[in-house]
């Protein structure tokens, strides 16, 4: 080695990070294979396809409408990969172990073993399963988690990546099973009735994560997710049995019980998004009186209807560039008064002064943009000579 040589100075954080990316990929890529070769050895590979494809129908309406719900401060997507992919790997895998093994073991013990297990193991071991993806969010990345919303947000991303695995399953078994009838009426049960069934159970355990992430140290912060997974629980659980039951009455069941609680769910979602809204009004206000920001911003900023006016403005009067800076703006916006609300809840990490300084440079720099086709000269018009 030559001595004279100058160390490159970026190689041993790089290396440290391939290496953790590598050590984190490690479960993934063994709950994928363990997965894949329990779907193939129970469906085959051409029954495992066909259901695999049915499976991703309801994902075309079940993820775009967390993404809905994430408007006001847009999740970075990395994170919502790894939850969507905790989802369908990790939990799915450890799922499908801890639930065969626990069936095989009561089966053994009691003659009701199998509604033991769909009823009380499988509702305990998959809410807790999909709900360990939104902790590791929380407690690696924390900057990223500001409340009730992202609890949401992730845990319905993860739910639905649980769903889209254990839909793939059943889908296959029914067709091998009834063949096509059988596959289109577990196909209307739970991709048409109830595809939100498991984010909706998971959602619960969400909430409780994202109250607890709002909050300072405190009875709070331990209480609010053992509630959240209780009913996360309970809810599983009551549709589990309900399944079991039979079909008789089924369709009265979900009339009277889970549509109503899907329909609380929505307006709960719907009211946690016009919160969000409300929070950075209130907490980016003092940055108007600081000059920082304009009282037209700050309403811009808290609204989406005024969020979208803006962009199509930006690009109306600056092309893509402007619109782009608009968007970074409102961006940064949402994360400058989440910030500002974990400071004064005592949660805010060490460095927020600096990072708060940094968002306001970052919009001023952004605003500087999308002004500047209104602040450039017009150029003179040319006359032709008589």
């Amino acid at each position: 080695m030559n001595p004279n040589r100058t160390p490159v100075q970026g190689s041993r954080p790089m290396l440290r990070r391939w290496m953790l990316t590598g050590a984190a990929a490690v479960p993934f890529l063994g709950a994928a294979a363990t997965l894949s070769s329990v779907v193939k050895a129970e469906l085959g590979v051409q029954v495992a396809g066909l259901a695999l494809v049915v499976a991703l129908l309801p994902l075309g309406v079940v993820v775009p409408a967390f993404l809905w719900l994430d408007r006001f401060e847009a999740e970075p997507k990395r994170y919502l990969g790894f939850a969507f992919l905790w989802g369908a790997l990790i939990a799915a895998a450890v799922s499908l172990m801890l639930n065969t093994g626990s069936l095989v073991v009561l089966q053994a013990f009691y003659q009701q073993g199998r509604v033991a297990a769909a009823v009380v193991v499988a509702p305990v071991v998959e809410e807790s399963l999909k709900g360990l993806g939104v902790l590791l969010i929380l407690l690696f990345r924390r900057r990223e988690f500001d409340g009730i919303v992202d609890g949401l947000v992730y845990a319905g991303v993860a739910a639905a990546g649980f769903a889209f695995a254990e839909n793939t399953l059943y889908f296959g078994r029914a067709l091998l099973d009834s063949g096509t009838e059988g596959l289109i009426a577990v196909f209307v049960l739970r991709g048409i009735m109830a595809p939100f069934a498991h984010p909706l159970f998971t959602c619960c355990f969400g909430i409780g994560i994202g109250i607890a992430a709002s909050r300072p140290a405190g009875a709070v912060r331990v209480i609010a997710p053992v509630i959240g997974l209780t009913a996360a629980i309970g809810l599983h659980a009551a549709w589990n049995l309900s399944a079991i039951i039979g079909l008789d009455g089924f369709l009265t069941r979900y009339l009277l019980l889970q549509f109503p609680v899907f329909l609380a769910a929505l307006w709960f979602a719907a009211w946690a998004r016009q919160r969000e809204g409300r929070l950075i009004g209130h907490y980016l206000s003092g940055y108007v009186a600081q000059g920082w920001l304009s009282a037209a911003e700050m309403d811009m900023l808290r609204g989406l209807p005024a969020r979208r006016a803006a962009r199509q403005w930006a690009n109306h009067i600056g092309g893509h560039e402007a619109a782009v800076a608009m968007r970074e703006f409102q961006d940064h916006g949402s994360e400058l008064a989440f910030l500002r609300m974990r400071v004064s809840h005592g949660t805010a990490p060490i460095g927020a002064a600096a990072e708060e300084l940094a968002l306001l440079e970052r919009m001023t720099w952004c605003r500087t943009v999308f002004l500047r086709s209104l602040l450039a000269p017009v150029p003179p018009v040319e006359t032709g000579r008589v």
